[in-house]
């Protein structure tokens, strides 16, 4: 069992944005939603990510070292602007993204890092460019433990994406719908998230599968077993950086050695946490989480 005390350097990968939410501009994108959850709870998060040089790159350039990120790895862009998502929120708190195109975390260029793990999804593989820098951090972390957040936007994935994403995974977090559009795409016969999981960790030699399911919980799979927690009930502001925070939290406690149904219980308390605040990175203490769940992560 790995040392629960010893701190573990996490790179994240991709896209630094700003939400542009009905109530204000909120800095976010996944990698650095990621990365700032994963400070929070005594591990070590790296942003490699692009910013343009614009009002906005400088604003989130403030707001990440403002959140204690380390932004050594931030890269700027003379001509393509900082990303922008417009973010409606329906009535349950759900929100929906409009991913504005050509934008800097487009253009990641190539950069060595060393990491205990790395976490990265989909949306910033959308350009070539990016998904090569991406490929190439990889193939120079060969013994890094790889965690996929697949984070499927609209109009910003591929068949041949996600398949190649699966094939240099070891984790893949992956929330319901995104469960069935992986059956869709490629022909899994599994019906229920558990049963769609087994089958994507046997077909892509996966060490584990989680599925998240909003306030329903969470079921994960890996080779030996099998587990599905219970969520709880808050009342959600919005859930945006919730599914974010799970996957902090999930491999924090995979790192650290502890059972698949304690990286899914802790993956769902910091999940319903952030979806009791607006936004995807208000502030959270170890302390808080404690006093929520009545237990230590």
């Amino acid at each position: 069992m790995l040392n629960v005390l010893l701190v573990k350097t996490v790179v994240a990968f991709g896209e630094t944005l700003w939400d542009l939410l009905p109530t204000g501009p909120v800095l976010g994108g996944a990698p650095s939603n990621f990365a700032f959850r994963i400070n929070s709870l005594g591990d070590r998060g790296l942003i490699i990510t692009r910013l343009g040089k614009d009002e906005l790159g400088r604003k989130a350039f403030e707001g990440l070292k403002s959140l204690g990120m380390d932004t050594s790895r931030v890269q700027w862009d003379e001509r393509r602007p900082t990303g922008t998502v417009p973010v409606t929120i329906d009535d349950s708190g759900t929100p929906e993204y409009t991913i504005v195109r050509d934008v800097a975390y487009d253009a990641i260029e190539p950069v060595d890092a060393e990491a205990d793990a790395v976490c990265f999804g989909t949306l910033v593989q959308r350009s070539p460019l990016s998904r090569r820098a991406l490929h190439r951090l990889l193939d120079s972390l060969p013994s890094a433990l790889r965690f996929c957040d697949i984070n499927l936007r609209r109009d910003c994935f591929s068949a041949g994406t996600i398949a190649g994403s699966l094939e240099r995974a070891d984790i893949l977090k992956l929330n319901d719908d995104e469960a069935l559009k992986l059956r869709s795409l490629f022909g899994l016969r599994g019906k229920t998230p558990a049963a769609i999981a087994r089958e994507a960790r046997g077909r892509w030699a996966l060490v584990a599968v989680v599925v998240t399911r909003g306030g329903k919980g969470a079921v994960a799979v890996t080779a030996r077993e099998e587990v599905e927690v219970a969520g709880w009930k808050v009342d959600v502001c919005d859930t945006i950086g919730s599914g974010d925070a799970f996957s902090a939290a999930f491999l924090h406690c995979w790192m650290g050695g502890r059972s698949l149904e304690d990286c899914c219980y802790f993956g769902n308390v910091l999940g319903a946490m952030v979806a009791r605040t607006p936004g995807a990175t208000a502030p959270i203490t170890l302390d808080e989480i404690y006093r929520f769940c009545g237990r230590k992560i």
